[in-house]
């Protein structure tokens, strides 16, 4: 029965109640006027007889109905089953791809076999046995090992005396250099605190900024989750600053986060304390958060000075990813952790959110956690700075050997562990691109470089430092005997669309 018939009815039931000519009425009550008309009660009976018989009518009705999709349910489930092994893949596997992987795999390599294969591609900086951990590093895993404390669970957010020393030795990230423990997280590598950060503050259908060329991991997590990427371009001329009006245009209401990766991979920038504000300002006018990679916080060459964007201002929240992985040369060890820094509590139900993620994985190595206090305490100044000088030495010597080389414009970095250096491929017309330019360098040289596509700008390529300081020149002298090789400067196509100049044509 229709909902307005059923309170009509409702009301007539109610109001002839309240009237004084159903005989149930005390005859002790005081009596109200007398209405115009006075109802008869088997109206009333008749009334109530109906509409219960329509409240009847409508649950069988709803029964029915309900009977009947059921059966619809089943009828189609049953004519949906299997009739094989039908597995497919989550869509947020298919979904997951690495940039770096798909595209060195494209490649079709045969490196030279008369000359040792030297790979200037591998982020990792223990490939080639001349940066190792320090001994004090190995002796806290040792001594965290023979404790016996640490071979259970931990909170999924670290032990406590690990995020005390985090927080301790994290410190400069505030103004105050004042960090509560409790604002430490503790992860699996810095890629998971990444992770976790996106994760935590974006949804599907959002954005998040990230840097362009920028390290392909920041697509891998959040492509698979149907969380877009947006590009804000580096500027290679400007030491690889973002493009701040480029960078503006791109947010909207549906933009969660601003990733900032400083210093850089794959570029080797380190940002200076006037362009961190610009970047802060941006997010205050936009009500944004920040994601800061600082995994190279520490990797900063002589001249250059690294602040971290949290001791900057108090009110953009800031999450802060850093680890052990590249100061410490531990990268297999899986320790880093978010330090969170929302000093005005805008990040609420992002924190929270953030501390349900660690759940995912009952934490991080406890082994690693119990030796933190004594790793981020007893390795000394003196380690530390001679890595950088490593670092610092290939970098110089790298870009004094490639800056003469025709057709390549290397960029000096400031600090990290990677130098990008611009390919003018129109110089090299037997190459299609940057890709192609590296597969044949292999395949000709044995030298093994990561071409832009793979950080999204190609165009250039990006060697590592952490190599000794002989296979840098070796491997920079087969580059350069490669471009002398395929260089065309005097190509009449070249001519023709105004490429070379007079005095690219003088020999």
């Amino acid at each position: 029965m229709p909902s307005s018939v059923a309170n009509e009815y409702q009301f007539r039931y109610q109001s002839s109640r309240n009237r004084s000519s159903c005989p149930s009425r005390s005859t002790s009550e005081p009596e109200s006027p007398a209405p115009p008309v006075t109802p008869n009660c088997d109206v009333v009976d008749q009334a109530l007889a109906e509409l219960q018989l329509q409240s009847q009518e409508i649950r069988q009705q709803q029964e029915h109905l309900v009977a009947t999709t059921t059966t619809t349910t089943t009828s189609s489930s049953s004519s949906r089953k299997r009739s094989g092994w039908e597995i497919k893949g989550s869509k947020l596997s298919l979904n997951t791809h690495n940039r770096i992987r798909n595209i060195v795999e494209a490649l079709k390599i045969k490196p030279n076999p008369e000359k040792p294969m030297i790979p200037l591609s591998i982020g990792d900086p223990t490939t080639f046995g001349n940066l190792k951990a320090a001994d004090e590093t190995m002796k806290a895993v040792l001594h965290s090992l023979e404790s016996g404390k640490y071979n259970g669970y931990a909170s999924t957010q670290g032990h406590d005396v690990a995020r005390q020393a985090v927080a301790k030795y994290s410190a400069h990230q505030r103004s105050d250099g004042e960090i509560d423990p409790n604002e430490v997280v503790l992860c699996s590598g810095c890629s998971s605190a990444l992770e976790y950060c996106i994760l935590a503050l974006a949804d599907r259908g959002q954005n998040v900024l990230v840097p362009r060329p920028g390290f392909c991991l920041y697509y891998t997590l959040a492509e698979g989750l149907d969380i877009e990427v947006r590009y804000y371009d580096l500027l290679p001329d400007q030491q690889w600053r973002a493009d701040l009006v480029q960078l503006e245009s791109l947010i909207d209401e549906n933009t969660a986060a601003l990733l900032i990766n400083n210093p850089s991979n794959p570029c080797g920038s380190v940002y200076d304390e006037k362009h961190l504000r610009e970047l802060i300002a941006i997010c205050e006018r936009h009500y944004l958060p920040i994601i800061a990679d600082e995994i190279y916080e520490h990797f900063v060459f002589p001249g250059s000075k690294h602040l971290a964007v949290s001791s900057l201002t108090t009110e953009v929240p800031v999450l802060s990813c850093g680890g052990l992985t590249k100061r410490f040369l531990v990268p297999g060890w899986r320790m880093g952790w978010i330090i969170l820094h929302d000093r005005k509590n805008r990040l609420r139900d992002a924190i929270v959110g953030l501390r349900n993620m660690c759940g995912r994985i009952l934490g991080s190595n406890t082994i690693i956690q119990g030796a933190l206090p004594d790793i981020l305490t007893k390795t000394p100044q003196s380690y530390f700075d001679g890595v950088i000088d490593v670092l610092h030495s290939n970098a110089l010597l790298a870009y004094k050997m490639l800056k003469q080389v025709r057709g390549l414009d290397p960029v000096m970095p400031n600090g990290a562990m990677y130098m990008m250096i611009g390919v003018s491929i129109e110089r090299f017309p037997e190459f299609k691109d940057d890709t192609h330019f590296v597969q044949e360098l292999v395949n000709e040289q044995s030298v093994f470089c990561l071409p832009g596509s793979c950080f999204e700008y190609p165009g250039y390529v990006r060697i590592v430092l952490t190599v000794p300081g002989a296979m840098i020149e070796e491997a920079c002298s087969r580059i350069a005997e490669f471009c002398d090789r395929h260089f065309k400067k005097e190509s009449r196509n070249f001519i023709e669309h105004g490429l070379l100049d007079g005095d690219d044509l003088a020999f």
